[in-house]
């Protein structure tokens, strides 16, 4: 550089892109190795904590035992156990605190998983007290059962001295010498002030009985007004339950009656649909508005489900606010979406059949009410002698038989509508079959035009306006007029009033 060697300036600039690339990987070397220590700090810190609640676990059971000795040894060598066991955690709390202010250091450093540090803390606190509180306890415990037991030791001492002497004082030995007799009385004598030294004891005895009986009964006490509070306290409890409980009982019951008023009147509604005036177009538009909205009211059904499970979750097997369930407004509802879908289905079935097979609007009408009238339970179909008692007001002459003997004509007809035999016609079922009854003389298109041709003078390829109108209903003639190309002779000249009768047969039959 200082002897102005080639290039100087492209030197410089490398050696700074060096010299900053080399700083910033030592930068990035250093911040990595801070986060490694962080790290390998968090971990060492999890693994102490771990250790220290292994050690906590292990004490607990031994503090949590219920053996508080069946005799006055017993008892005192379990006292001196877990006086041994208290000097302990005395000597381990300085390890338990050292922890504590590790962790406590960590998360002021906002290190990484702060928030895991201080939800063990918290753990790792209630633990600890959890302990010592369990260790309090024991040695209370052992305390009272060491009272105990001295007293029953000295009960049982006592009792024995009773009856030792008892058997001197009731002998009838009182002597038949004066050298026998007045060594009685030294015995006796002797006796005397043993018993004063006993009764004193015996005194001390009763009076610790009646301490301990004491102890005891306020002990029970004491319990037995912990008991009452935490039954206080869980009848609350209970009783906010019961009350949250009903309110979502009269929620769901609210949400459930509405719901079924709602598909009620819908299904009223919607079986009232077959006795409106108007074309088919705009029944088939008033049904799948109809469909419309019962398919919005998935929604509300989503609610009640939704209230339904939450009353499951709850335990609530009972509802005195309502009669219906989840599964049967779902079924309902289900019932009410397949009975728009099948009324729409059959609309567009009687607009296709009267467009094609030249049925009139009120022929298929007059099929629906009486479909609609024999069917009282508005399930959307009838029974076999319901179709029968259909037919029949229809115009059918079907024979009467008596019951069990065969009907062979309705039989057929059967065969046709129901031929699975389920004990059913359904709505789109008997439509088929009526509109299939009416357009049974129509076999071909050679007939249509057979039938044209008769209407046309002189057996012309072509039908005039107006003997359409001289031999169909108005109705017919609209129709046949409206879809009718006018007729071209054979050059290509349009006839006034005149019909192609042959192209509109082929075509209707075509599609």
């Amino acid at each position: 550089m200082t002897s102005s060697a080639f290039d100087t300036s492209q030197v410089k600039d490398k050696r700074e892109t060096i010299n900053g690339r080399f700083q910033r990987i030592k930068s990035m070397a250093a911040a990595r190795r801070a986060k490694l220590n962080e790290s390998h700090r968090l971990h060492q810190f999890f693994r102490d904590m771990d250790d220290e609640e292994s050690w906590i676990k292990e004490k607990k059971l031994l503090v949590s035992s219920e053996d508080y000795g069946r005799d006055l040894t017993g008892v005192q060598n379990l006292r001196k156990k877990h006086k041994r066991l208290e000097a302990e955690l005395a000597a381990h709390e300085p390890a338990i605190q050292g922890v504590l202010d590790t962790g406590k250091k960590l998360s002021d450093d906002n290190t990484i998983g702060k928030e895991e540090i201080q939800q063990r803390l918290a753990q790792f606190v209630d633990h600890w007290k959890e302990l010592k509180q369990l260790a309090a306890a024991r040695g209370q415990r052992l305390e009272e059962s060491l009272e105990y037991q001295q007293f029953v030791a000295n009960v049982e001492e006592e009792e024995a001295w009773i009856n030792e002497k008892m058997t001197l004082v009731a002998s009838e030995d009182y002597g038949d010498t004066l050298a026998a007799i007045q060594g009685l009385l030294k015995k006796h004598e002797a006796f005397e002030t043993d018993f004063t030294v006993h009764k004193d004891r015996v005194n001390d005895v009763c009076t610790n009985g009646e301490d301990l009986i004491k102890k005891a009964l306020e002990e029970t006490w004491r319990n037995l007004q912990k008991i009452i509070k935490e039954r206080e306290l869980e009848l609350q409890k209970e009783q906010r339950r019961q009350e949250e409980n009903d309110k979502l009982r009269q929620e769901f019951a609210q949400h459930a009656n509405a719901f079924h008023q709602w598909i009620q009147e819908t299904r009223y509604s919607v079986s009232c649909m077959v006795e409106e005036s108007g074309t088919l177009e705009s029944q088939l538009e008033a049904t799948k508005r109809k469909h419309q909205e019962i398919r919005a009211m998935r929604s509300q059904l989503k609610k009640i489900e939704d209230l339904g499970a939450a009353m499951e979750e709850a335990l609530i097997l009972d509802n005195k606010y309502t009669e219906h369930s989840t599964v049967g407004l779902a079924q309902q509802w289900d019932q009410l979406d397949q009975l728009g879908m099948r009324m729409q289905h059959n609309l567009e079935q009687q607009i296709q059949a009267r467009n094609t097979t030249g049925v009139t609007e009120e022929a298929l009408k007059e099929f629906s009410m009486m479909f609609k009238h024999f069917d009282k339970d508005k399930s959307g179909r009838l029974n076999h002698q319901e179709f029968k008692s259909c037919l029949r007001s229809l115009g059918y002459d079907l024979p009467m038989v008596e019951e069990g003997e065969p009907d062979p004509e309705f039989e057929s007809i059967l065969d046709t509508v129901d031929p699975n035999r389920d004990g059913h016609v359904s709505l789109q079922e008997y439509m088929a079959f009526m509109i299939s009854r009416e357009t049974e003389n129509v076999k071909s298109s050679e007939e249509i035009e057979s039938a044209f041709r008769a209407l046309s003078s002189e057996g012309k390829p072509y039908v005039t306006k107006e003997e359409l109108y001289q031999n169909l209903t108005q109705e017919q003639a609209d129709y046949c007029i409206s879809h009718m190309k006018p007729y071209m002779d054979g050059k290509g000249r349009e006839l006034p009033s005149a019909y192609d009768y042959i192209e509109f047969t082929r075509s209707l039959f075509v599609n």
